[in-house]
C-alpha cells in the first residue's frame, strides 16, 4: 500500500524580497511575491512611477538602418 492520496509535504521555497532583502515565502498564497509584503510591493511601485527606477533605451540615430526601397 505505497499509493497515498495526499502528496509529500515540501518546505516552501524562500526567495529574497526584492525591496528589503529580507525573506520571502514564494507560494502562491503569498499574494505580494516576490515581495514579503504589501509596504514593499508598493514601495518597489512607488519607485517606477517616481521613475527612479527606469530601462535604459539606446537612441537609435539611424546610422545602422538602411534606406526602404
Amino acid at each position: 500500500m505505497k499509493d497515498s492520496p495526499l502528496p509529500p509535504i515540501t518546505k516552501p521555497r524562500t526567495v529574497r524580497c526584492p525591496a528589503c532583502g529580507g525573506p520571502s515565502v514564494y507560494v502562491p498564497e503569498n499574494r505580494y511575491r516576490p515581495f514579503c509584503s504589501e509596504r514593499c510591493k508598493l514601495h518597489d511601485l512607488g519607485a517606477w512611477a517616481s521613475e527612479s527606477f527606469r530601462v535604459e533605451v539606446q537612441e537609435n540615430d539611424g546610422a545602422e538602418e538602411s534606406p526602404a526601397p
